[in-house]
């Protein structure tokens, strides 16, 4: 199942919009390729981070 801004993985609540949404692009990448939605959350939000740790210039000033 597809996921979007407005309905997320519940573990993804108290993340900064900015990563959260970057993740769900990330998980529902992963789902169309694997189909599996527990892979697909915690490695979405794992590759976000990464993403974000190697291009901190994408974090929005106001989340500093």
């Amino acid at each position: 199942m597809p996921w979007y801004n407005g309905d997320y993985p519940p573990c993804y609540k108290n993340q900064p919009k900015y990563l959260r949404e970057k993740a769900i692009e990330i998980a529902n990448e992963i789902i169309k390729e694997s189909g599996d939605e527990g892979i697909a959350i915690a490695t979405g939000l794992k590759r976000a981070r990464q993403y974000f740790e190697e291009h901190p210039e994408e974090v929005p000033e106001n989340e500093k």
